[in-house]
């Protein structure tokens, strides 16, 4: 498969979009653990996970749209 440099954009933009959406989740899910908020464990422990596991994403994605956007045309 060929990836032209409009697919290489989209791979970075969805990446970007990745870290920023799940940058304010964090922040959210810290600023409700923070405060005290009375969940049960596997709340936090099910949230971190889908976290971990999107920006392991945007980073596969991201790399995959830059080495795409570098390579010569």
């Amino acid at each position: 498969m060929k990836l032209e440099r409009r697919h290489a954009w989209l791979l970075v933009g969805v990446a970007v979009w990745n870290f920023v959406t799940y940058a304010t989740f964090t922040r959210n899910l810290w600023n409700a653990h923070s405060s005290g908020e009375d969940r049960p464990t596997g709340y936090w422990v099910a949230h971190t996970v889908l976290i971990v596991v999107n920006v392991i994403i945007g980073v596969v994605l991201g790399r995959l749209g830059l080495k795409a956007l570098r390579k010569p045309r």
